[in-house]
């Protein structure tokens, strides 16, 4: 018995593009490997003619469907699992995984958790405060003389490498459960780090460098809902307990 990923429950997330041509297209190649979701993050009003001819009417259902979101947090506050893409490498921004790895993970987790690709501007790529948010980090593979990919091109690349590790999963590996959401990750997160600030931990100066490993550790942990709540609990314990010593 074959495992396929359930397309339903994965979404292509677009955040700031600046071209409608560059949607449409992206359209198009959602629908060649059967997603159907796209949402797109601060910014709209792209000419849908233009968008129309590059997505060709074939999926018109897939432009017709799409969401709009004025920021990334609410974009993604109800996905599970995020995987984010760049082209621009650097300690701050991994650890870093193929566009094959990824896609096998992807098989397991989207059987029961909501899934988003998300990628940057066609000319900047994805920041450091985005790729945050990400459980993985997918960078694809190029001639070091030329390492900018189109929009499409990209998409295309890691929805294509989904399809086909979808074709040739079996049931032999055991479903990933249902993780926490974003959002549930996000309060957490903060919570986190203004009780690390309370006590001193924390470098004032530079207090994501710590949070950065600590978001690193959780994913590999693969948290629940439940244990965000466990965490956070623990966090107002803590928090109390140190107010208490001070007065």
């Amino acid at each position: 018995m074959m495992l396929k990923s359930k397309m339903k429950n994965i979404s292509i997330i677009l955040y700031k593009p600046k071209y409608a041509g560059n949607v449409g297209s992206v359209a198009r190649v959602a629908k060649n490997m059967g997603i159907g979701n796209i949402i797109i993050v601060g910014t709209s009003g792209f000419d849908c003619e233009e968008m129309q001819q590059r997505s060709t009417h074939l999926a018109a259902d897939v432009l017709d469907k799409i969401r709009y979101c004025k920021n990334i947090e609410d974009a993604l506050g109800k996905f599970n699992y995020i995987v984010g893409t760049t082209a621009r490498l650097g300690k701050g921004r991994g650890p870093f995984i193929s566009p094959r790895t990824a896609a096998n993970d992807i098989v397991n987790i989207s059987q029961k958790n909501k899934v988003a690709l998300l990628f940057g501007p066609e000319d900047t790529g994805l920041a450091n405060d985005q790729l945050r948010l990400c459980h993985s980090v997918v960078t694809i593979p190029t001639s070091r003389e030329f390492t900018s990919l189109n929009l499409s091109h990209a998409v295309m690349i890691l929805c294509y490498e989904i399809f086909i590790a979808s074709s040739e999963a079996t049931n032999t590996q055991e479903v990933a459960p249902t993780l926490a959401r974003s959002q549930e990750l996000e309060g957490m997160y903060a919570q986190i780090k203004t009780l690390l600030a309370d006590i001193g931990f924390l470098n004032p100066e530079n207090p994501d460098y710590w949070m950065m490993h600590l978001r690193r550790f959780f994913t590999r942990a693969g948290i629940l809902s439940r244990e965000v709540k466990i965490v956070r609990g623990i966090c107002r314990q803590l928090k109390w307990y140190a107010h208490y010593k001070k007065t």
